[in-house]
């Protein structure tokens, strides 16, 4: 049997039908941005499991019941030891606190035009942030957690009040949703 070709951007953002190519390179970028602010910088060895991961369709918890149970290559085992042990591999982050990390990106990024570059790409909300993302989960360019849903994206907080807030205050949300100075 022939795999499919793999989807592309482009695929995507007509899978989705919503928004521009610009909004889900934002998301993606801003994953990675939200997932270091929460777990630090990704290692080499996070990035050989999740090749391994993703080459046999498996899970962080697949990964950690193989090698409780002896199942994994050596490499394998040195990649987990060298990530920081089982605890350390999961780098998965919430809905809601990917919506915080995009959030902070776009400030950083656009300052006082981070409400408006959103808007003009069609994103008025947290939601917005959930369908793109479970776009990307639709077509298998990401993969989710069990527990994962599109409604974890509904109301993290509100466009308007959290940009313009942000601003004024000059402050900043971490990654976590706490509110810190910047």
């Amino acid at each position: 049997m022939v795999d499919a070709p793999a989807k592309t951007l482009q695929d995507l953002v007509t899978h989705v039908g919503r928004y521009p190519e610009e909004a889900f390179l934002f998301v993606r970028e801003g994953l990675s941005h939200a997932a270091e602010r929460i777990h630090g910088p990704e290692t080499e060895a996070h990035r050989a499991l999740h090749h391994f991961l993703a080459e046999n369709d498996l899970d962080w918890n697949d990964l950690v019941v193989l090698l409780h149970s002896g199942k994994l290559p050596a490499p394998l085992v040195e990649a987990i030891e060298a990530a920081g042990g089982c605890e350390k591999l999961n780098r998965h982050i919430t809905g809601r606190q990917l919506c915080w990390g995009l959030r902070d990106l776009a400030l950083n990024r656009w300052g006082m035009l981070a409400r408006t570059v959103l808007e003009s790409w069609n994103i008025r909300g947290t939601r917005d942030f959930g369908r793109i993302v479970f776009g990307f989960i639709e077509l298998d360019m990401m993969r989710k957690q069990q527990d994962d849903r599109v409604e974890d994206f509904d109301d993290v907080f509100d466009f308007r009040d959290a940009f313009d807030r942000a601003l004024r205050d000059g402050l900043s949300a971490g990654g976590d949703g706490e509110r810190r100075p910047s």
